[in-house]
This record gives structure tokens, C-alpha cells and sequence, in this order.
């Protein structure tokens, strides 16, 4: 007779009642960021205790040695690490969710390029590795400042998901002027160290809705809402979502098999692609994408609407939005400019 399948818990937040499931093996905070249950932590690892929390109801274990921050009187009083607790039942515990980004403090690290790969001849994608004793913790959507000699910083969405946790992928647009965009295009190499701050902004997805969903993203703004739509799919969110991204050309569109990889994972998410600049083979959405949005999004405004992008392509969309009858409480966006490096301004 084969042994019974591990068999997965169920962790209930004592605060909000919020509850998530963890699988076999699986540490507690893995399981909830995994579900876009945002828990605090930092080193994820054992060795600090920003991810303490006390168990309430239940029992967790810890694989192999005991965690170094935490000791046998802490472990008497309930106390408990969530990165690296394992649950041996279903659980209740007491731990803070972090649901606003004054939550999350902004850290300076140190990080390594991983690897490099140019996806057109404009946009690279860059990926970082972190500090195996510090993690960022960020909420979809927000971004990071790569620090630069003089004071000077180049700001860059977070495209990968937050749970992804060892590594940060960016994706970098090459501005003709900009120093270190030049860089990552014609002298970076892998294993070259960079410092960055973050996370940084107030664009992320808010939970506190159940409205349907519109991100609209041009050319790269496209990093911060993949990050977004990769969170939504892990946690099992159901709202539907559907993606516009406009870009030049066709060729431009660097990420339009994962996408559609991504909509087998999610029925609910459906994607719209706009050119600016079709051949006459084109079929799909052409022009200004969010003169698209207006076309296609009936009840435009019963929609949480996210834009990212271009400033003249956000105020565009903004106008037009609020227009259609959008409220204003019920727009988000991440407006950047492409300019050239400069110190950072109070």
C-alpha cells in the first residue's frame, strides 16, 4: 500500500480572518505571499525577527537546525518565524499584514547581475540577484532606484513578482543620452555589482476591491504590471483582468507568449494589443492604446483602471478615463520619463 500524499494546512490570519493554504513542506510566509498575502520579513532566512508572528492554534516545525533568532523561550511563548516555519496543521496565528506601503521600509542593498537577455534591439531584460541574507520585500508594482556615482539614480518598475523573492528582474529601455542605460546595453556583464533603494511608489493592486480589473501599459510600463498579473494568478485571485499594452511595432510586443501562457493559468485575464506603427497583415487594436481601452471596456467605469508608462501616454489615458466616467479614486498610475541620469530631487 503507498504511503497517503502529504497532506497541505490551512493558515488563518487571526487579525482580518483572511485564511490561505500552505502545500506540504511549504514555509508559512511562502504560502502567504504565494496568495498575495503580504506578511513582513527580511533577511528569509532566521536570522532577524522582522517576520516574527505567535501561534495561536496548531503546531509548526522548523527543517533542519532550529532558526538563529529564534530561542527556546520564544518557541515556549508561541513565537514564531513565518519564512521559516512549516506547518504541521492547520494554523492560527497573529501576524501583522502589511497593506499599505508606509508598511514595507525602503532598504539600500547590494545586487549582482545574474544575467542579461536583450529582448529587441531597445529593451533588455536585467536580472538581479540579492543578498542570500537580505530579501526586498515590495508590493507588485513598485519600483527600485539603481544608485550611480554622484549622486545620480535611475529609477525602474519591479517586472518580476514579489514572492519570487532571490531575484529582481527589471526591464531596462535603452534612452539614447542615458548613461547607465548605454551601459547595460553595450558594458554590463554578468556578476558586476550594483546598489539599489526600494521599494519605492504607490502603485501596487488594491486589495480592498472587487472590481474588475484594467491595466494599460506602454512599451516597458509593461515591467510593473507583469509583476501585478503574476501576483494576481499566484494568489488565485478571480477578478477578470484584461491587459492592454501598446507599443511601436509588432516586434515590440517582447512578452507576448508568456502572456499567453498566462491566460491558460488564468480564464479570467484577456489581453488587447495596440500598435501605433501596423502593417497592413495587422488585425488587432491600432493607434493610441487608451482610445482602445475606451472602445472595448464596456462599463469602463465599474473598473479599477492601472496605467503605466510614458507621462504623455498616462495623462492621455487619465483625461480620457475620467471622461468615460472613471472616478478618480479608481485610477492608478506609475508615470515615468525616460531622461537622461540625474541626482534625485527633494
Amino acid at each position: 500500500m503507498s504511503a497517503p500524499a502529504p497532506a497541505s494546512h490551512r493558515i488563518e490570519l487571526s487579525n482580518s480572518g483572511r485564511s490561505f493554504q500552505a502545500r506540504p513542506g511549504e514555509t508559512v510566509l511562502d504560502a502567504a505571499l504565494r496568495h498575495g498575502v503580504v506578511l513582513p520579513y527580511s533577511c528569509k532566512n532566521g536570522s532577524c525577527k522582522s517576520c516574527q508572528c505567535r501561534i495561536l492554534d496548531g503546531e509548526v516545525r522548523y527543517p533542519g537546525k532550529p532558526p538563529e533568532a529564534l530561542d527556546i523561550d520564544d518557541i515556549g511563548r508561541g513565537l514564531g518565524l513565518s519564512c521559516q516555519a512549516v506547518a504541521n496543521s492547520d494554523l492560527v496565528i497573529d501576524a501583522h499584514e502589511i497593506e499599505q506601503v508606509a508598511d514595507i521600509p525602503v532598504r539600500t542593498l547590494p545586487a549582482r547581475v545574474e544575467s542579461l537577455e536583450r529582448y529587441t534591439s531597445e529593451v533588455m531584460r536585467l536580472r538581479l540577484k540579492l543578498p542570500s541574507a537580505a530579501r526586498l520585500q515590495f508590493l507588485a508594482g513598485q519600483y527600485i532606484d539603481i544608485l550611480l556615482p554622484g549622486g545620480k539614480r535611475r529609477a525602474f518598475s519591479i517586472a518580476s513578482a514579489p514572492s519570487e523573492g532571490e531575484f529582481i528582474e527589471l526591464h531596462i529601455k535603452h534612452v539614447s543620452g542615458g548613461g547607465f542605460t548605454s551601459h547595460v546595453f553595450d558594458g554590463m556583464e554578468t556578476r558586476e555589482i550594483l546598489r539599489i533603494e526600494g521599494p519605492l511608489g504607490t502603485f501596487f493592486i488594491r486589495r480592498n476591491s472587487d472590481r474588475a480589473l484594467v491595466l494599460m501599459g506602454g512599451g516597458t510600463g509593461f515591467a510593473p504590471l507583469k509583476s501585478m498579473i503574476e501576483e494576481l494568478i499566484e494568489s488565485g485571485d478571480p477578478r477578470p483582468v484584461h491587459l492592454f499594452w501598446g507599443v511601436q511595432t509588432e516586434r515590440d510586443l517582447y512578452a507576448r507568449q508568456q502572456i499567453e501562457g498566462w491566460m491558460d493559468h488564468h480564464p479570467a485575464l484577456r489581453f488587447t494589443p495596440v500598435l501605433i506603427d501596423a502593417d497592413a497583415q495587422w488585425q488587432g487594436e491600432r493607434g493610441f492604446v487608451h482610445e482602445a481601452v475606451v472602445r472595448q471596456v464596456d462599463n469602463l467605469a465599474e473598473h479599477d483602471v492601472y496605467m503605466s508608462g510614458p507621462p504623455a501616454m498616462v495623462k492621455a489615458g487619465r483625461d480620457a478615463f475620467l471622461q468615460a466616467g472613471v472616478s478618480e479614486d479608481r485610477l492608478f498610475y506609475d508615470s515615468f520619463d525616460f531622461a537622461p541620469d540625474v541626482p534625485k530631487t527633494a
